[in-house]
């Protein structure tokens, strides 16, 4: 994403030799995000997409790389790690992980409507369904444990009344997180970033083709409802505001629902899963935006988006989940 790492053709070309993919056509920079090195890497035979990893270690890379291959194996349309011709899918470059994975087509939707929020949902629920049986296990980097240990780190930038709006938010989550709802929560490998950037579309706006989901360094073993609560926030709102807008949600929820049915459990747990949602974002982008990297064509996104949807969050969670509670 941002560009921390500079790679020549001149790299390109000796870590292809390591793989089965032909030669060197285009290497570029892709500008977006912040956390990993991205180019497009064209070669003779095809499009590709080449990942330097610059907080992950060789340790924890197997599952993302290998969550993502067995996505792919069982049908959902997300990224293939290519193998290199020692059999592996991770290699090393200027001393980083690095993975080429294949390139999606289509592109992504920067203002959904029903449509594109249907197809979305619907291939999030596919995700969930096809890991259950992923043998590998890594728990969401960016969860609870990351939120303790990052929230004194980003206080001292905070007003005295965001401080406490924050240390509030912690303290509830925490009790919930020890409930007996969210024990019942199914939980898997889930993306745990779905956001509308990380989704790509071909197909006409009117009729929207799944390309697929895009990105899954951030992926982890959580609720499947965390999942949904991190899409919703961002796929089904006003963004000057982040109220949501109820078609949105309605088209998000009930194509989920269709291809896999909600809880009771997660219906009770509803309203606190979009408020930990917002949590999770408004601290990663407080600590992102505090306290960067450097990068050549690093864009810190803008805290205050995701404290405003936290604040409506603790104010109203907006409609329900659907389906008949059991009696």
């Amino acid at each position: 994403m941002a560009v921390f790492t500079p790679v020549s053709d001149a790299d390109a070309s000796a870590l292809l030799a390591e793989y089965s993919l032909g030669e060197l056509v285009s290497l570029r920079g892709i500008t977006a995000g912040i956390e990993n090195t991205n180019y497009f890497l064209n070669t003779t035979r095809g499009e590709f997409v080449l990942t330097l990893f610059e907080k992950l270690d060789f340790t924890q890379l197997p599952f993302y790389i290998e969550l993502m291959a067995h996505l792919a194996g069982h049908g959902v349309p997300v990224p293939s790690p290519q193998l290199r011709r020692d059999g592996s899918r991770i290699g090393a470059l200027h001393g980083k992980p690095s993975a080429i994975v294949t390139r999606l087509a289509g592109g992504y939707e920067p203002a959904p409507g029903p449509a594109h929020c249907s197809v979305a949902a619907r291939t999030q629920a596919a995700a969930h369904l096809a890991a259950r049986d992923f043998t590998l296990e890594q728990a969401n980097l960016r969860g609870l444990a990351w939120w303790r240990e990052t929230i004194p780190q980003v206080l001292p930038f905070l007003s005295a009344e965001q401080g406490a709006l924050v240390q509030d938010e912690l303290a509830a989550q925490e009790a919930f997180a020890a409930s007996a709802d969210y024990a019942a929560l199914v939980r898997g490998p889930v993306h745990c970033d779905l956001f509308r950037d990380n989704v790509l579309f071909a197909g006409t706006s009117e009729t929207p083709i799944m390309g697929g989901i895009i990105d899954f360094y951030f992926a982890g073993c959580d609720t499947w409802l965390f999942d949904v609560a991190v899409a919703a926030n961002d796929w089904c709102i006003v963004r000057e505001t982040g109220a949501f807008v109820p078609e949105l949600l309605h088209a998000w929820l009930d194509a989920y629902h269709a291809a896999r049915p909600f809880s009771d459990a997660e219906r009770r747990a509803w309203p606190m899963m979009l408020r930990a949602a917002a949590l999770r974002f408004w601290v990663s982008r407080l600590y992102d935006f505090h306290l960067p990297r450097s990068a050549q064509t690093l864009k810190p996104h803008d805290p205050g988006h995701f404290e405003r949807i936290l604040r409506l969050r603790r104010a109203a969670a907006g409609p329900a989940l659907p389906g008949v509670a059991e009696a």
